[in-house]
C-alpha cells in the first residue's frame, strides 16, 4: 500500500473533488463519494491492497494509527 503522496497535483485533485461535490446534498455527496470510492476499488482490484487500505483509513479517523 502506498502511503506516502503518489497524485501528481494533489491539490488540483482535491479541488476537483470538491468542485464535484457542489451543489449536491450532504446525502448526495455521501453518496458521490460512495460510489467514487467502488469505482477507484475496482480500477485497483486487489483485494489484500483493499482491505489493507480499509484498515488504515478507519485507523486514522479512529486514532488508533500505529
Amino acid at each position: 500500500m502506498k502511503t506516502s503522496a503518489n497524485i501528481p497535483d494533489g491539490d488540483a485533485f482535491y479541488e476537483a473533488l470538491l468542485a464535484a461535490t457542489e451543489g449536491l446534498s450532504e446525502s448526495e455527496s455521501e453518496a458521490f463519494l460512495l460510489r467514487l470510492v467502488l469505482l477507484l476499488a475496482n480500477q485497483i482490484g486487489e483485494q489484500q491492497v483493499l482491505l489493507d487500505v480499509i484498515a488504515r483509513a478507519r485507523a486514522m479517523v479512529t486514532g488508533t494509527e500505529e
